[in-house]
């Protein structure tokens, strides 16, 4: 599965959460914001964005589950 997701992060604790679970996905993961791409992964990377606005998450990974996991972080009716 290839994919690319608009999300969103309301507070650090979501962010935190984020961070913690997509740790144990398989596959890799990029969070993108204006010309800047960082590993969605790297929690300071995460930090490094502007999160004030959306992110584009692009997701490579043969795990089904994964695009479930993203939807709480979706950006709805965009």
């Amino acid at each position: 599965m290839k994919k690319s997701i608009r999300i969103q992060f309301h507070s650090y604790d979501m962010i935190e959460r984020f961070s913690r679970d997509i740790a144990d996905l398989k596959g890799e993961f990029d969070l993108v914001s204006g010309r800047k791409t960082v590993d969605a992964k790297s929690f300071l990377g995460i930090f490094s964005l502007d999160l004030s606005k959306p992110v584009v998450l692009n997701a490579v990974s043969d795990d089904e589950s994964v695009e479930a996991f993203f939807a709480c972080y979706q950006v709805q009716g965009i």
